[in-house]
């Protein structure tokens, strides 16, 4: 089962059907803003300041059930920057308001200088209904988030959506402008994905997406796009028996490396270790390896080649290719592709052997047994009548016309194969921005293949887990957006594994 992206028609139907089978909106509203505190805190795991911004409705209510876990159940400080007198309220608010007890609701900007750290501004200012414009007292309060974020380094949590964004479209609410919106960090979905949310134009205002599961709120039927979320999917859960051995783990060869480029196969490398696979071999030009060699982890087998082909009598259960060839010369180039045409096993084509595809205009030889992972630059090469269209509207076609799967990367990764729905990546950062965090990913996706996933599930969990390692390393304060490298994602992965099998994100 995947998570459903529905509308907030199908939404509103999946709340009616909860309450016909017996639960109060009460109970629901209470189930979902305690299990957005838990979300919270596996996300911030540094207890800190968390101030909540609020609304009139439920999203307010959601929020300030979540203060009262994370003061009670993890330690933080808590407040609220109320944007209406209590009074005012849904019923169900101004009750949560009163259980949530001696919270401090603050009547100007916060103090930022003297709280807690991290500092998290819960966003529940309005919901998935609101229609219109964002209006004053509510902007004003919107100003302020934008504000903290921009010069105090608050970090910004939406409670089910950013204030001023359209749940179905993913754009700004009509009539608003895009000063009057929140930008999100992370935006933290109760009970189901919310479509709009998931298109890849809205990620700049929902930053991470995560699922707040809610037991009584499911969807029955499939959608076109859904999201990667460790809730709901089960694959890369399962312990390894006790008696495992290195060759069930999957062997992957690496064809990698130049001159110009030996930190991109290593990197490749160490994704593939770090994802698990058993036996790892990097074959690498001749002149190169003796760059190369010495930077790889002694687990690595490094293999100097005369001739790309001399892979095809070579032993493996998936080949990953690309990372850092550059430019080779023309026989090399022809060897590569024909590499590609003729290996038996699934493949991972990533950066420089995309860009040869394109150049010699090979399209044609891609079929079910590879996986591409371009970022837009490389999609835009291999199929420049797809450039102009949406991201989603892009992979829709590809998976039409080709039966390869498709990484589509960016700040919300996309995931394609015919006969599935387009998978949406929940995880990462703006820090992940930074040359070879695609090497270490395509290493990792090789792993996942050898192990025995399909491409699809291999390509879901791999862009998860990047994602998921990058955010650790960050909100562990061990880095920041600014200093994050692929070598600090790598770092991670075992504790984003770890996340991804206890479902904790």
């Amino acid at each position: 089962m995947l998570m459903a992206a529905v509308t907030v028609h199908e939404m509103r139907d999946t709340e009616t059907r909860a309450m016909a089978s017996g639960l109060t909106e009460e109970e629901i509203l209470n189930h979902a803003g305690e299990q957005l505190g838990h979300a919270l805190a596996k996300f911030f795991p540094m207890p800190g300041s968390a101030i909540a911004y609020l609304g009139k409705g439920h999203n307010a209510g959601d929020a300030l059930v979540a203060l009262r876990i994370l003061r009670d159940t993890y330690g933080w400080k808590i407040s609220t920057r109320a944007a209406y007198p209590i009074d005012a309220c849904a019923p169900l608010t101004r009750k949560k308001w009163k259980e949530l007890g001696n919270a401090e609701n603050l009547s100007a900007t916060p103090d930022w200088q003297n709280c807690h750290r991290p500092l998290i501004l819960l966003d529940g200012l309005l919901g998935i209904g609101a229609q219109g414009p964002m209006r004053e007292p509510l902007l004003a309060k919107a100003h302020e988030m934008r504000w903290l974020r921009d010069n105090a380094c608050a970090r910004i949590a939406a409670v089910d959506i950013p204030s001023g964004i359209d749940a179905d479209s993913g754009t700004a609410t009509p009539g608003t402008a895009t000063p009057g919106t929140v930008t999100a960090d992370l935006t933290l979905m109760i009970g189901l994905a919310k479509r709009g949310l998931l298109m890849s134009h809205a990620a700049t205002h929902t930053g991470a997406l995560s699922l707040v599961p809610v037991d009584c709120l499911k969807h029955p039927h499939p959608t076109d796009i859904e999201l990667i979320c460790p809730h709901t999917l089960h694959f890369g859960k399962s312990p390894r028996p006790f008696d495992f051995h290195k060759g069930m783990a999957g062997r992957v060869a690496i064809l990698a490396g130049s001159t110009n480029y030996p930190g991109a196969a290593v990197l490749a490398a160490i994704g593939a270790l770090r994802g698990g696979a058993g036996l790892i071999t990097l074959h690498t030009p001749k002149d190169a390896a003796p760059l190369i060699a010495p930077r790889c982890p002694p687990e690595i087998i490094i293999r100097p080649y005369s001739s790309p082909l001399e892979l095809l009598d070579t032993r493996f259960d998936s080949l990953v290719i690309g990372c850092g060839i550059g430019q080779p010369d023309q026989p090399t180039e022809a060897e590569i592709i024909r590499l590609i045409a003729d290996t038996r096993v699934p493949t991972v084509i990533d950066a420089d052997a995309l860009n040869l595809i394109a150049a010699n205009s090979q399209t044609h030889i891609l079929d079910e047994r590879h996986l591409l992972t371009p970022h837009p630059g490389e999609f835009a090469r291999l199929f420049p009548e797809l450039a102009k269209i949406s991201r989603e509207a892009a992979v829709s076609s590809f998976i039409e016309n080709s039966k390869a799967t498709l990484l589509l990367k960016g700040s919300r990764s996309l995931i394609a194969q015919r006969g599935h729905p387009i998978l949406a990546n929940s995880t990462g950062t703006p820090g992940m921005a930074t040359g070879g965090q695609g090497d270490l990913l395509s290493g990792i996706i090789g792993a996942q293949i050898a192990a025995g996933l399909t491409p699809i599930e291999s390509a879901a969990l791999g862009a998860w887990l990047c994602g998921r390692a990058a955010e650790i390393a960050i909100h562990s304060h061990s880095q920041s957006e600014q200093s994050l490298s692929p070598s600090d994602t790598a770092n991670h992965i075992g504790q984003a594994f770890i996340d991804w099998q206890g479902s904790q994100r």
